[in-house]
């Protein structure tokens, strides 16, 4: 009896600290309403973990850095991240990996939106925009500020601060929206999802504010897992978390991203947003 219990002892203290009781938590950078992704990623985290077999927790953040930040302390072992936001914490977290995007992400886009006081009504390339005041989301925003910003200095040759009277940072993309329709600034730059979700869902009033350009597509959001995973919650959970988020079939949950499925990501698809980062000086 006495062996019997030993072993039984030292089997235990072998046990990974998957099976004894470590709870793997993720993160979303806060693009949007936070009642809105509390919900969506709550929703996540129960999914993942009936598939995974341990304990999830979402753990929100108020900011786009406190999301790369978690990740790099390792508070947090997965994030949803955006185009920028991912290619920065895998630049902190070396080994860590994409895992995942939404099929959408593959070709992403930006709008430019503005205030009907403007006049200025849909065009396949941007106009004169001198002495206009613009917002963007986020600061570190791929779709809120990285590429809108990218495509504007492109079009009009000039950097923005010598072509917008005022330009702003909102923090979110259901922000942005608010504070052109309001007036508040005349021009903004937005997740085109978000958008489109904000008109079919009739948060939106389209006779004050309305979508005058739509950018070229590029890569953005996708799943990122923190290098080093396997080794904490045991060989083989990170395939086994990939496949849950590839294999994620539920429409509600799928529709409150929105994405029509999940595909496979690497993080050389993201190549592009690191490139244009450092050609407009976000990153060295």
């Amino acid at each position: 009896m006495k062996l019997r219990h030993f072993l039984s002892a030292l089997c235990l203290s072998l046990i990974s600290p998957l099976v004894l009781g470590a709870t793997f938590t993720f993160t979303a950078i806060p693009d949007e309403d936070e009642s809105q992704l509390r919900t969506r990623f709550d929703k996540v985290a129960a999914y993942l973990e009936k598939e995974l077999g341990v304990e999830v927790k979402y753990v929100p953040v108020k900011s786009y850095s406190a999301a790369v930040s978690a990740f790099r302390t390792n508070q947090v072992q997965l994030a949803w991240f955006g185009g920028l936001s991912g290619v920065q914490a895998r630049r902190l977290v070396p080994g860590s990996e994409a895992i995942a995007q939404g099929f959408e992400d593959q070709f992403f886009k930006s709008y430019i939106i503005a205030h009907h006081s403007t006049g200025l009504t849909a065009t396949e390339k941007l106009g004169e925009l001198n002495g206009y005041t613009l917002t963007f989301g986020s600061k570190d925003s791929t779709s809120g500020r990285l590429m809108p910003q990218y495509f504007l200095e492109q079009s009009t040759q000039q950097k923005l601060d010598k072509v917008f009277k005022r330009i702003g940072f909102s923090g979110d993309h259901s922000r942005t929206i608010s504070q052109v329709e309001a007036g508040v600034y005349q021009l903004g730059a937005v997740n085109y999802k978000v958008w489109d979700t904000a008109v079919e869902q009739a948060q939106v009033d389209t006779s004050k504010v309305s979508v005058i350009w739509q950018s070229p597509s590029y890569p953005d959001y996708q799943w990122t897992v923190r290098a080093g995973t396997d080794a904490q919650f045991g060989q083989g959970f990170k395939a086994k978390l990939t496949a849950a988020l590839l294999n994620m079939q539920d429409k509600a949950l799928l529709e409150s991203f929105p994405r029509k499925s999940f595909v496979e990501a690497s993080n050389s698809d993201y190549q592009p947003i690191e490139d244009v980062a450092i050609a407009i000086g976000l990153l060295d």
